[in-house]
């Protein structure tokens, strides 16, 4: 069976190639139907990726945050017409200890082989996780990136102790704004504080204790805990805050990417005793994980509901690049595409 991918060969530049499903295999065959564009991808279609990691990446299809229907499953574990959400990661060996994130012999779709930016995609069934109806396909769409929130709050839950009456989120930008919302399904009875730099972005965290702007923390602030979810340029003065006001022993769960090397106040993290830990992508766990809540609790959709930006259809390569180009215009939430190919 021939297949139609649309790989990105250099920085705005998108062009088919054809590739051979095996419908012999054990191997699900979907439609993508919703994709959704990732930070990660822009930095791959905008060539701000460091060149010889481009030339290492390229050609690639993009897209790693996606949902689509099932055409074909030989084992029936799923039914023709099934919604379901595409987990990106790959893994090809099992541990007992690390999980599949983290096996550096796992695969991840758009880094280094082909995303969601297919005509079909071929793929494991225990890669693939059935939506319930009622989800909004828009919202299904951006499924691995809460689920990369999900995955942090519940290595968080590992890993810090007991103590959880305030805990900290730094960034008011998507990740953050998903992660706050799992974090008060999980741990109801615990204050979450939001500390970000854009007073109209701090606004739309109806749902949380408290917000701050990091030019306006009170001088006798403490938390407990604390998740990083700045990224950037930003981290250094975002970790240096949360150091600042951290209760002795406490945990700090970073969650945002940067490109160069962020300086740390190491001399804190060892006089207050702090544990901190990173988070990267997410396993079929905690996709799992997310749609049952999706399920569980309405209210979840409702606030995701405000991350749904630019919703483009895309029929046909000059659509796919408009949507990048009117996804780096955006302030605030998810640009979607609706894949009619």
């Amino acid at each position: 069976m021939l297949n139609t991918v649309y790989r990105l060969t250099q920085p705005r530049k998108i062009e088919i190639a054809f590739n051979e499903i095996d419908i012999f295999s054990s191997d699900i065959i979907v439609k993508p139907t919703y994709l959704s564009i990732c930070n990660a991808d822009q930095r791959y279609f905008q060539g701000t990726r460091d060149a010889k990691v481009l030339a290492k990446k390229l050609p690639m299809a993009l897209i790693h945050e996606g949902i689509g229907e099932v055409v074909y499953a030989p084992d029936g574990s799923f039914k023709p017409g099934d919604r379901v959400v595409m987990i990106p990661n790959t893994p090809t060996e099992k541990d007992d200890v690390i999980a599949e994130n983290y096996l550096r012999s796992s695969k991840f779709r758009a880094s280094g082989f082909d995303g969601f930016m297919q005509e079909y995609v071929q793929i494991p069934a225990d890669r693939l996780v059935l939506l319930p109806d009622g989800i909004p396909n828009e919202i299904a769409a951006f499924t691995e990136m809460v689920s990369v929130g999900v995955h942090a709050i519940s290595r968080f839950d590992k890993i810090a102790h007991s103590r959880r009456n305030v805990i900290g989120v730094w960034g008011d930008g998507n990740l953050s704004y998903m992660t706050c919302i799992f974090l008060k399904k999980f741990f109801p009875e615990t204050k979450v504080y939001v500390f970000g730099v854009v007073p109209k972005k701090l606004a739309d965290f109806t749902f949380v204790d408290k917000t701050f702007l990091t030019t306006e923390i009170p001088e006798d602030m403490h938390i407990d805990h604390a998740f990083e979810c700045v990224g950037g340029n930003g981290s250094q003065v975002a970790i240096d805050q949360i150091i600042d006001c951290i209760n002795p022993e406490g945990t700090i769960s970073i969650l945002g990417v940067s490109e160069y090397p962020v300086p740390i106040n190491t001399r804190m993290i060892l006089e207050k005793g702090l544990r901190m830990f990173g988070s990267s992508r997410s396993g079929r766990a905690d996709f799992v994980t997310t749609v049952e809540m999706y399920d569980a609790y309405p209210d979840i959709i409702e606030n995701l509901s405000h991350m749904v930006g630019i919703v483009q259809v895309v029929r046909n390569i000059k659509d796919m690049t408009e949507a990048f180009e009117l996804d780096t215009k955006k302030a605030f939430g998810k640009t979607i595409m609706k894949w009619e190919k």
